[in-house]
This record gives C-alpha cells, sequence and structure tokens, in this order.
C-alpha cells in the first residue's frame, strides 16, 4: 500500500483539548467517584488525556437535571421558534470552530483530516441548521369525529431522552441524536463512545455558549455501565441509540422494566450490486468509496460486492488497482486518505476476519495485513472468490475488509443480496433504469443507493430493516422518535 509522506505545509497541526469533564445541570465537573479512563490517539497509540468516567450515580444526577429543565426550567415554557434560533446559534459556533473541531475529530478518532474537513463537520452543521428549521413546524391535526365535538392532536415532547452513540461519526452522531431530539423540545442525557469523548464534549461546550438552559444537555463519558444506568433509569423516557446489534438487544431487555421508547441504527452487511451494462470506472469508484471511507468503519459499507460474472475478472482487476493507491499514514496529513482502525480491539476482529477468509479459501487479491509497526492500520484488503456461507460474507467486520461474490441472474442476486439478518443500506449499479428500481423494490434495505454511495443528507431518513434497527434517524421521520401523540376532544354542547 501507498504510504503518505508530507511536510509540515501540507498538514494540520494537532489541537488543543479543552474539556475532559462531565457536563451536568449546566456545570462541568468531576465524577462522583473521581475516576478517570484514558483515551488515545490510535495512529499512534499515545495517550491524548484523561477523561471524567460517569458511573450510575453521575448518570443519576444527570437524569434529575434533564428532569428539572424538562418541566420547571426555562426550557419548556420557550416559543418553538426561540428554540430554533438557538439551535441555528450552536450551528454558528460550531461553523467558526470548523477546522478546531475536524482536527479533534481526528485526534480522537484517526480518521483522515480530509473526511473530517470535508464531510463530518460540515454535515454536522447541516444537521442542525435543518432542524433548526424544524422547531416551530411540528404540528398536529384536525379531526373530524362523529358528534358535536371539536377534536385536534399535538404532537408533545416525549420527554428526558438518553443517547448513546458510537465512536466512527461521533460529531456526527451528536447532531444526528441532538438536532431532532432539541427541535421537538426534549432534554438530553448522552453517553459518548469511551473510545471518543472529545469532540462530543467540545460541542457540549459550545452549546453551553450558544445559551441553551442548564440541564437542557447534558454529557456523561464512560463505558458499558454508564450506558447500562441510563437505559434502566426510570426517569428517562426514551433511549436513541446508535451501534452494535448485539447492545441493542441488551438495551431492549433492560428498557423492558420500564417500558421506554426505543430507537436503533444498527449494523450492517450492505449488498452492492453491479450489473454489466454499468458504467464501470464508476461502478469500480463506488465499490471502492463504499467500502473503505471512514476506514470501513460504517455501518452501512458495501461490504459484499455483487458483481455480474461476464465483468468480474476485469472489475476486480480495476478495483485492486484503485485499492493500492489509497494513501495510508498520519490522518493529520492531508495526502492521507486511510487512517487507523479505532483501537486495538477493532483492529484484532478485522484481522481475525482476514485469516478467517485466508483459510476458508477466499483469494486475497490485495492487503491483507498489518501496516506499519505503530497504530492500528490495516491494509485495503479485497477478498475475491468469496462464498455466502463464508464469514467474511456474514459478518459485520467495521473494517477495510471487500467480499468480491460473482452472480449470474438477476433473480439469484436478489435472493443472495436479501439473504443477511441485517438490511441496512444496498446499491445497484446499472444505466437500465427499469432495473435498478427493480432493484430498489425488491431489496430488503432502508436505503437503497442508484449508480453512487453514501450519499446522505439531513433531510433523507436513514435505518435499517430486520436486525440494522427500529426507527429513522434523518429527516421529517426523526422526529416522530421524539413526539407523542396527544388527542384532545372537547364537547361542542
Amino acid at each position: 500500500m501507498a504510504t503518505a509522506t508530507a511536510s509540515s505545509a501540507q498538514s494540520v497541526a494537532r489541537p488543543k483539548v479543552r474539556q475532559t469533564k462531565m457536563l451536568i445541570g449546566g456545570k462541568w465537573c468531576d465524577s462522583v467517584s473521581g475516576e478517570t479512563f484514558e483515551t488515545f490517539h490510535p495512529a499512534t497509540e499515545e495517550k491524548i488525556a484523561d477523561v471524567a468516567r460517569a458511573n450510575a450515580q453521575d448518570v443519576d444526577r444527570a437524569v434529575k437535571a434533564a428532569r428539572k429543565a424538562f418541566e420547571e426550567g426555562p426550557w419548556p415554557a420557550m416559543d418553538a421558534r426561540d428554540r430554533g434560533r438557538l439551535i441555528n446559534k450552536l450551528a454558528d459556533l460550531l461553523e467558526q470552530h470548523a477546522e478546531e473541531l475536524a482536527a479533534l475529530e481526528t485526534l480522537d478518532n484517526g480518521k483522515p483530516i480530509r473526511d473530517s474537513k470535508a464531510a463530518d463537520i460540515p454535515l454536522v452543521i447541516d444537521c442542525l441548521r435543518y432542524y433548526a428549521g424544524w422547531a416551530d413546524k411540528i404540528t398536529g391535526d384536525t379531526i373530524p369525529i362523529r358528534g358535536n365535538y371539536f377534536c385536534y392532536s399535538r404532537r408533545e415532547p416525549v420527554g428526558v431522552v438518553g443517547q448513546i452513540i458510537p465512536w466512527n461519526f461521533p460529531a456526527l452522531m451528536v447532531a444526528w441524536k441532538w438536532a431532532p431530539a432539541l427541535a421537538t423540545g426534549c432534554t438530553i442525557v448522552m453517553k459518548p463512545a469511551e473510545q471518543t469523548p472529545l469532540s462530543c464534549l467540545r460541542m457540549a461546550e459550545l452549546a453551553t455558549e450558544a445559551g441553551f438552559p442548564p440541564g437542557v444537555i447534558n454529557i456523561v463519558p464512560g463505558f458499558g455501565d454508564a450506558g447500562a444506568a441510563l437505559v434502566k433509569h426510570p426517569d428517562v423516557d426514551k433511549i436513541a441509540f446508535t451501534g452494535s446489534t448485539e447492545t441493542a438487544q441488551l438495551i431492549m431487555r433492560d428498557a423492558a422494566q420500564t417500558l421506554k421508547r426505543l430507537t436503533f441504527e444498527l449494523g450492517g452487511k450492505s449488498p452492492n450490486i453491479v450489473f454489466a451494462d454499468s458504467d464501470l470506472d464508476a461502478a469500480v469508484a463506488g465499490a471502492e468509496f463504499g467500502l473503505f471511507f471512514n476506514q470501513g468503519q460504517c455501518c452501512c459499507a458495501g461490504s459484499r460486492l455483487f458483481v455480474e460474472e461476464s465483468i468480474h475478472g476485469k472489475f476486480v482487476e480495476k478495483l485492486v488497482a484503485k485499492a493500492k493507491q489509497r494513501q495510508l499514514g498520519d490522518p493529520f496529513q492531508l495526502a492521507t486518505t486511510q487512517g487507523p482502525q479505532i483501537d486495538v480491539d477493532q483492529f484484532n476482529k478485522i484481522m481475525k476476519y482476514i485469516n478467517l477468509g485466508k483459510e476458508a479459501g477466499a483469494k486475497c487479491v490485495t492487503g491483507g495485513e498489518r501496516e506499519g509497526k505503530k497504530g492500528f492500520f490495516v491494509q485495503p484488503t479485497v477478498f475475491d472468490e468469496v462464498t455466502d456461507d463464508m464469514a467474511i460474507a456474514t459478518d459485520e467486520i467495521f473494517g477495510p475488509v471487500l467480499s468480491v461474490l460473482p452472480f449470474k441472474t438477476f433473480d439469484e442476486v436478489i435472493e443472495r443480496a436479501n439473504k443477511s439478518f441485517y438490511g441496512l443500506a444496498a446499491a445497484v449499479w446499472t444505466r437500465d433504469v427499469t432495473k435498478a428500481h427493480k432493484v430498489a423494490q425488491a431489496v430488503r434495505a432502508g436505503t437503497v443507493w442508484i449508480n453512487c454511495y453514501d450519499v446522505f443528507d439531513a433531510a433523507a431518513p436513514f435505518g435499517g430493516f430486520k436486525m440494522s434497527g427500529m426507527g429513522r434517524e434523518l429527516g421529517e421521520k426523526a422526529l416522530e422518535n421524539y413526539t407523542e401523540h396527544k388527542t384532545v376532544t372537547m364537547s361542542l354542547g
């Protein structure tokens, strides 16, 4: 694999870490226990900072603060348009600090600075602005009913929401969760991933500067015990979780005690289908981007690449050449296109699956090894001659490992594409518009891209079928996650 080299003029400076405490009731504080945990830069394995570690007592304090803000503070009385202005003010502050936030994201997560600057932070700002516009447009209905009555419905905030986010897009996941919750009038207790708490804490600092009332946004960094305490807390009305299917199953079990509202955005093993009549170069570029973007650490990554048999050989040849062009190295260098995996556990998991693929008889046509001696770098890896029953074709690897599976007929590829517990995303590449829409209708997935991949917009709902989740993020649909419908009926005499 190519290794990026650059002078200081071609790189971005590492940012200063400003906030490592938890935010509860508008105040930055240490944990009750005084415990902290370390966060590391995955490209060098060096410690960045010690962060306050929340436990159940801290979660309880945060929930009480959120409940007070929801019921007693200025938040429930605030006009919806003023909530929208406040969200826009936060977006303005994030825009002013965009360079710092992008660098902080790269420091804590390891993703290339070019991606943090061009994708993550701009999408964060856009998401907040989108939902700021929704704040005063969440309406009910006037309902004709039998008899001499006036009947209408209201949409009211669900209350205190617990939000648990992953490490692959730390800042963006904050925005996806905060924005619709704040627009509807909910209050928030968020637990960021223990691997990547820093951008969330900095965004919360800017939210305080923007003027959000104390207790509206609370941040409790920590591990699974803090997340479990949030799920079990009787005064939390809803849990929104993005992460693994296995963790979601635990959350469902624990949330059953209080019948909390739940929404999940979970894992995937997304089929990316290339027909022989496609624009071959565009499909190759889409397949490469659809898997290797963000080091393969995307829930919707196109990890099962179905290629029509008649173009299979040529396609794999072009794909391998494209993968070999990826620049691995220091994520603060502007030339770097692939950074490290998030931590040693994820690195070891990926290498385990690479070895399983080799042992099962799949042909590793490029990559398949660690890159360098320091940092959690994995070479862009492409397996050919993969069969549907191999672990690399069935399990979510969450790394830069792509499986190529040839197919012969339309019906065959649809059946194989749907043969998965997951149903988050899919893509199809073809010049035949009828065929494209037939695939979009037949594939069991929450998002289907046609002749493109990983196209996201704050207005477009995103979520999964089957074991890929419940509910939708983004768009108007996400507002349903944070509102209750109330029916009001009045006698007219």
